[in-house]
């Protein structure tokens, strides 16, 4: 059975770092991209990073250069690293599992709230 737990979110002030995790258990680890979406309320989960299974990155154009992904494949576990938080970075934010970076997700996390205050 596939199942991804996210943890790390939390509250944060403006500027403050934040970093997520996602372990994934079932055998698709290797196989799959990992990625990190966000949703805010009213609004359509977006994709945030992407890590393929080769280690290339993806990052949307308004976390570039904030947010950092990586993956530990001894570990199964994916990671996100948010500094210079914004307020606009508050969301749910949610691991997926597809065949590649930027394809529509197979499985997903439960999600994890990020809350970023001003």
């Amino acid at each position: 059975q596939v199942q991804l737990v996210e943890s790390g979110g939390g509250l944060v002030q403006a500027g403050g770092s934040l970093r997520l995790s996602c372990e994934v258990s079932g055998s698709i680890f290797s196989t799959n991209a990992m990625g990190w979406y966000r949703q805010a309320p009213g609004k359509q989960r977006v994709l945030v990073a992407g890590v393929g299974t080769n280690g290339v990155t993806d990052y949307a154009s308004s976390v570039k250069g904030r947010f950092t992904i990586s993956r530990d494949n001894a570990k199964n576990t994916v990671y996100l690293q948010m500094n210079s938080l914004k307020p606009e970075d508050t969301a749910v934010y949610y691991c997926a599992a597809a065949r590649f970076i930027r394809a529509t997700p197979r499985y997903w996390g439960q999600g994890t709230q990020v809350t970023v205050s001003s």
